[in-house]
């Protein structure tokens, strides 16, 4: 999937890998609310992010889940509902190709809505991609780099980013790095 780090669609559906990997990184999470950027999670994301039992749990994971519970508590991250006849509209049950149940809920409900799903598992975008225009399939180093874009994020902050993301054991440095190379080259064309 080719980020353009110039388009960002700011109404998002996030599956549970991806709210994580937002909140991660308070930087992150800061500079998208500043930009306008909304999100929301189907409740089975959220049963999966904060009530699914988990064999190893860490110190990352408590973190994360704090982070979550004031976000929805203070509805910066909207709770949605989902029917089962979304689900069986996109024939996504069918293909599901063993992704969680939020993923798929979150693709079925962002079909219903026409909103982009942010997804940074690979499996999911894939699906995600058949069932919406691939346009509106996006990642959290896709919006990381529309914030360097668009001067949200200094160049000089995304080290910052990156750390804060990866002390919560998140893996996206590679994708971060890309994103921000990709974003500078495309601010630099954009001034040609």
């Amino acid at each position: 999937m080719a980020i353009n780090s110039a388009t960002f669609h700011k109404i998002n559906v996030v599956d549970s890998c991806s709210v994580w990997n937002i909140l991660s990184s308070l930087l992150l999470w800061s500079r998208a609310r500043q930009a306008a950027c909304y999100f929301s999670c189907t409740q089975f994301v959220i049963y999966e992010c904060l009530y699914k039992r988990r064999s190893i749990r860490s110190s990352a994971d408590d973190e994360l889940q704090q982070r979550m519970r004031r976000e929805l508590k203070s509805a910066s991250i909207k709770r949605v509902q989902i029917d089962l006849e979304d689900l069986q509209e996109v024939e996504i049950l069918a293909r599901r190709h063993n992704l969680s149940k939020g993923e798929l809920s979150a693709i079925a409900f962002a079909r219903r809505t026409g909103q982009a799903i942010l997804t940074d598992d690979q499996k999911a975008r894939r699906l995600a991609e058949t069932a919406l225009a691939s346009q509106y399939v996006q990642t959290v180093p896709h919006l990381a780099g529309w914030l360097l874009y668009e001067g949200y994020i200094g160049d000089s902050e995304f080290d910052d980013l990156i750390n804060e993301h990866e002390s919560l054991g998140r893996p996206l440095r590679p994708h971060f790095e890309m994103a921000r190379k990709l974003s500078l080259e495309a601010r630099l064309a954009s001034e040609f």
